[in-house]
């Protein structure tokens, strides 16, 4: 396996990248909320990453026809914007990709409309997050991909949720997609050694139900087969010597 190592100027570019997708992340977080079609946030995100110079990364990817990637409730990852409008209690993840000077940036947030969510699955939303920054904090040199992967699926257990196993985190930088996977499951000490220079897109997937998903007949959307509500996040983080850089980091994010 072929794992790219970029140098602190192509991380850079890298990072560039990834902060028009996290303000165009921002941009979708102001404006969403009851009553507001996933549509319209796709329109306002492609109008704010062309207007900075940079290409929606995922629009026409494989023939993917949109900007965002927008996921309600049961549909776990690449739910296509339609004109259906947002309602109380919905959970949305928002995915987003963008391309500039050769470099590409991913990141994704899970959004609670209004304030009417189960507790159950504002536990869910808490813990996809929790989830993210606990791999985070395993990306150190020396430490091994099982590292990251266990991380996510020893803090999702634990709160009783379970880990999508049939899409993955992925190295990033030149290419959307690049070596190695990061799965959200995995035994400690196992897999390739992190080492400076490597980018990877992390994106924890976590279910109320079961693990098991399913492809719909638009060859995109992935749902829960059980139909349970799920969640995902996710950053472009790079290894470096003193430690895990975030470069799609929202403003004003804590990071925990």
């Amino acid at each position: 396996m072929a794992v790219n190592r970029y140098s602190k100027k192509e991380i850079e570019n890298i990072r560039y990248s990834g902060q028009i997708a996290a303000h165009a992340l921002r941009l979708v977080e102001d404006n969403i909320r009851a009553g507001v079609s996933t549509q319209a946030l796709d329109a306002l995100a492609e109008r704010f990453i062309e207007k900075s110079g940079a290409v929606p990364a995922f629009k026409g990817y494989h023939g993917f026809p949109a900007t965002l990637c927008t996921s309600i409730n049961e549909v776990v990852v690449h739910g296509f914007p339609s004109a259906r409008k947002l309602k109380n209690a919905d959970l949305i993840g928002v995915d987003v990709g963008t391309y500039v000077n050769g470099f590409y940036g991913d990141t994704a947030m899970s959004f609670l409309i209004g304030d009417t969510a189960s507790g159950l699955v504002k536990k869910l939303h808490q813990t996809t997050r929790e989830c993210l920054y606990a791999a985070i904090k395993q990306c150190i040199v020396g430490n091994r991909i099982g590292d990251v992967s266990s991380a996510i699926q020893a803090h999702a257990e634990k709160h009783g949720f379970s880990v999508v196993r049939d899409f993955v985190g992925h190295g990033v930088g030149r290419h959307l997609h690049e070596d190695p996977q990061v799965p959200n499951y995995g035994e400690p000490n196992t897999g390739i050694k992190l080492k400076p220079g490597m980018v990877f897109a992390i994106e924890p997937m976590l279910n109320i139900g079961d693990y098991r998903v399913m492809v719909e007949d638009d060859g995109w959307a992935v749902r829960t087969v059980d139909r349970s509500m799920s969640c995902h996040f996710e950053h472009t983080i790079a290894i470096t010597q003193d430690g895990p850089e975030i470069l799609t980091l929202r403003d004003n994010e804590e990071y925990v």
